[in-house]
C-alpha cells in the first residue's frame, strides 16, 4: 500500500509539473512523436492548431481509498488512461467534449450491472485506440499516405467454402466488427459421424487478462437426444466466466412429466414469441402427417434418391444425419431466429450482457461436414474519399451566439454505421438542423474491437455529430448516455429544450419544433408517450426486468417511451446537478429512469408538466408520426422520400 501511495504521488508530481509548464508556456508543448522501431523522432504537421483538453485529476485517484469497492488494484492504472491529457487538434477534440465531465461515473460504477467491467474495458480499448491513431499519423507524416481502402474497414461480407479443417478441429471464423440487426450467419453442411451432434457458438472477444471468451448464443443439436429426451433436440444457451452457463431453451420443448407410455410428453402451451416468430416452431417434435407409405428423398451425402417408409410415428426435425442442411441465424430486434431449408425454426432472446455487437468469431464443432459459412450483412463504415453528398453531410458549426431551441441525443451502438448514415442523409437534412437551430449528436461508447474503434473516430472526425463515452456499450448503462445528454445540452452547448431519440427512429423535427412552442411552457416540461400507470417486469428470462432490490415499489412513477421524449432545460440542468452531488439515483432502464429523477426533483420543489403525444409511435410506424421507430435504414430513407414528396408523415409498410 505505501509503494501504491508513494506511485501516486510521483503521479501526481509529473502531472503537476506538465500542467505547470503548459501554463508557463505562450503555446502549447509540442510533443514529438517517436517510433520505437526506427528510433526516428519525427515533428508532427502543425498546420492544425493544437489544444490541451481540460482534464482534472479524476475523484478516485484522489481517494483511492474510497473507490477499492469499485476500481481497485492494478485496474486503478488502466482507468486513468482514459482521463490523461491528450494533445489533440480542434477536429480531434469535438467528439470528447462531454467525456471528461463523466468522470465521476467511475466513483460509482458498481451502481448498475457491467459498470466496472465497462469502465476496466473502455481503459484497454482506450490505450489501443490512441496508439493506433498515433501510429496513423507517423505513417501520414512520415510517407504522406492516406488511408488505404477497403482492407482497414469492417467487411461487410465474410464466407469461407469447403469449410472442414484437415486435422478436424472446430472451424472458427473470424467476426472483426461484430453483428448488428439484419446480419445472418450461414452454414451450409451434412450432420455426419457416430452421434451426428454438433454445436455453433457465437462467442465474443476477451480482453487481456480475461478467461475463455463469454458465449453469446450457444446452439446446440443434438440427433440422438440426451439425458432428458431419447428423442433428437436443440439446445440454446450462453455462457460467461462470472455467471457460467444460463437457463436452457430446448427446442422441442417437453414436460418432465412422463405419460403412461414412458414417453416425454411435449408442450407448447408457454412458448413465447421473439420478433413475432415463435421461440420453437410447434412442428419440431412432431408427427410427420404423410399420405403414402414410401417416399423418395435425396441423400446428399451420396448423391442417389433412396426410398424411405412413411412410419407414422415419424416426427419432424429439421436436421437429418446424412443429409445436406442450409441453416442461417439471423440477428433480429429482440433476438437470434433460426431457420433451416428455409422453415424457422427456434428464436433465442438476446441475454444481459450478451448483445449482437460483442460477437468476434463463430465456431461450429462436432458431427458436422461443413462445405461453407457465410456472414452477410455485418457492419460497416463509408469510406469518405467515396461519400458523394460529404460536405451536406458533416455536421454544421454551431454558433455561440445563437443559443440553440433543440438539442437531439441520439442513442447509437457503436458499430451501427449504416443506421448512422441514414440518419444523417434523412431527418438530418432539415432545415432547422442544417441551420444550426436543432443540433443532433450521436451518443455512442467505444467498443472491444480495436477496428470498430479506428472506424468510429475516423467517422467522428469526419462528421462531428460524434460525442464518445469513456466506457464500452453494455445495454444495461444506457441510463449514463441519458445523463450524457443532458450534460451536453445544458454545457457543452446551451439549448431550450433536450431530446432524447433512438438511430433506429425517424423524428419529424418541424413538427417537434411545432409542438413544442404551441405548448407554451419551457419549464418542467416533459414531452413524449407519456405511461403514468406501468409497474415493474419481474419475470427474470425478460430484457426489461427489475427486481425488488433495483424498484421495490409496485408502481413507477409516470416516464416518456424512449423511442422519442423531450425535457426543458431546467430538468436538464438539475440532473447534471444530481450527477456532480453524487445524488442521481442510477436506474438501467433510461426513460423510466428519467421519470424516476423527475419524480426525485419533484420532492425538491420542481413542477412537472407533461405534455402527452400519442404520435410519437415507440413500437413501428403510424401514418401522422412524429417519431417512428424500429425503422431500418431502408425505411428510413422510404420515409424521408415521402415526406419530402407529399410534406406528410406516410409509412412505408403496415405494422
Amino acid at each position: 500500500m505505501k509503494r501504491f501511495y508513494g506511485g501516486l504521488l510521483v503521479v501526481s508530481m509529473c502531472m503537476f509539473l506538465t500542467v505547470y509548464r503548459y501554463v508557463d508556456l505562450n503555446t502549447p508543448v509540442e510533443k514529438p512523436y517517436i517510433t520505437a522501431a526506427a528510433s526516428v523522432v519525427v515533428t508532427p504537421n502543425t498546420t492544425l492548431p493544437m489544444e490541451w483538453l481540460r482534464i482534472t485529476l479524476p475523484d478516485f485517484m484522489k481517494e483511492a481509498r474510497n473507490t477499492q469497492e469499485a476500481i481497485s488494484g492494478d485496474d486503478i492504472a488502466v482507468v486513468s488512461g482514459l482521463f490523461v491529457e491528450q494533445n489533440v487538434s480542434k477536429e480531434e477534440r469535438e467528439p470528447l467534449l462531454t467525456w471528461n465531465r463523466l468522470e465521476s461515473l467511475v466513483d460509482n460504477a458498481q451502481s448498475l450491472v457491467n459498470g466496472v467491467d465497462a469502465i476496466k474495458e473502455a481503459g484497454i480499448v482506450w490505450e489501443s485506440l490512441v496508439s493506433a491513431v498515433e501510429a496513423k499519423k507517423l505513417v501520414d507524416v512520415n510517407e504522406n499516405q492516406t488511408r488505404k481502402g477497403k482492407e482497414e474497414l469492417c467487411p461487410q461480407f465474410l464466407s469461407k467454402m469447403n469449410a472442414t479443417e484437415a486435422d478436424g478441429s472446430s472451424l472458427k471464423l473470424q467476426i472483426p466488427c461484430g453483428l448488428t440487426q439484419g446480419s445472418s450467419i450461414t452454414v451450409i453442411g451434412i450432420p455426419d459421424g457416430l452421434v451426428g451432434s454438433f454445436r455453433i457458438d457465437l462467442t465474443g472477444q476477451p480482453l487481456p487478462g480475461e478467461p475463455d471468451p463469454p458465449i453469446i448464443v450457444h446452439y446446440n443439436v443434438r440427433l440422438l437426444g440426451d439425458k432428458s429426451t431419447e428423442d433428437p433436440v436443440i439446445v440454446q444457451n450462453s455462457w460467461t466466466a462470472s455467471q457460467d452457463w444460463g437457463a436452457e431453451e430446448r427446442c422441442p420443448k417437453f414436460d418432465p412429466d412422463m405419460n403412461k407410455k414412458g414417453e416425454c410428453k411435449y408442450s407448447f402451451t408457454r412458448l413465447h414469441k421473439l420478433d413475432d416468430l415463435d421461440e420453437c416452431n410447434k412442428m419440431v417434435g412432431g408427427e410427420i402427417n404423410r399420405t403414402s407409405s414410401t417416399s423418395l428423398q435425396s441423400n446428399t451425402s451420396r448423391g442417389v434418391p433412396v426410398a424411405r417408409e412413411a412410419s407414422k410415428h415419424e416426427k419432424y426435425f429439421p436436421f437429418k444425419q446424412g443429409f445436406l442442411s442450409v441453416a442461417t441465424l439471423r440477428v433480429g430486434t429482440e433476438g437470434m431466429q433460426m431457420t433451416v431449408d428455409g422453415k424457422h425454426i427456434t428464436s433465442f432472446a438476446f441475454r444481459d450482457t450478451l448483445e449482437p455487437w460483442l460477437v468476434s468469431e463463430i465456431r461450429i464443432t462436432g458431427d458436422f461436414r461443413l462445405i461453407s459459412i457465410l456472414a452477410s450483412g455485418l457492419p460497416t463504415s463509408e469510406e469518405s474519399e467515396h461519400v458523394v453528398d460529404l460536405e451536406a453531410l458533416k455536421s454544421p458549426t454551431l454558433s455561440p451566439l445563437r443559443p440553440l431551441d433543440l438539442v437531439i441525443g441520439v442513442f447509437s451502438t457503436a458499430n451501427n454505421f449504416k443506421r448512422r448514415m441514414a440518419v444523417r442523409r434523412t431527418w438530418m437534412q432539415y432545415d432547422d438542423v442544417r441551420s444550426g437551430r436543432v443540433a443532433v449528436r450521436f451518443f455512442v461508447g467505444l467498443h472491444k474491437s480495436p477496428l470498430v474503434n479506428l472506424e468510429l473516430w475516423n467517422e467522428a472526425r469526419t462528421y462531428g455529430d460524434v460525442q464518445l463515452m469513456p466506457f464500452v456499450d453494455y445495454y444495461s448503462l444506457i441510463s449514463w448516455k441519458t445523463l450524457a445528454i443532458c450534460i451536453f445540452g445544458t454545457e457543452v452547448d446551451s439549448a431550450k429544450f433536450i431530446m432524447k431519440t433512438d438511430d433506429d427512429a425517424f423524428v419529424r423535427v418541424d413538427e417537434v419544433l411545432l409542438s413544442l412552442s404551441m405548448t407554451n411552457n419551457t419549464r418542467g416540461l416533459i414531452y413524449g408517450l407519456i405511461n403514468s400507470d406501468s409497474q415493474p417486469i419481474r419475470n427474470p428470462d425478460s430484457k426489461w426486468y427489475i427486481s425488488y432490490e433495483e424498484w421495490p415499489e409496485e408502481k413507477y412513477p409516470p416516464w416518456a417511451h424512449g423511442p422519442g421524449y423531450i425535457v426543458s432545460r431546467d430538468i436538464a440542468e438539475s440532473v447534471g446537478k444530481l450527477f456532480k452531488e453524487g445524488n442521481l439515483k442510477m436506474f438501467k432502464l433510461e426513460d423510466v429512469a428519467m421519470g424516476i429523477w423527475i419524480a426525485e426533483l419533484t420532492k425538491h420543489g420542481l413542477e412537472p408538466h407533461y405534455e402527452n403525444d400519442g404520435r410519437i409511435i415507440s413500437d413501428g410506424c403510424k401514418d401522422g408520426y412524429v417519431v417512428a421507430h424500429y425503422q431500418s435504414p431502408a425505411e428510413m430513407t422510404c420515409l424521408w422520400r415521402k415526406y419530402q414528396e407529399t410534406k406528410r408523415s406516410l409509412c412505408c409498410r403496415e405494422w
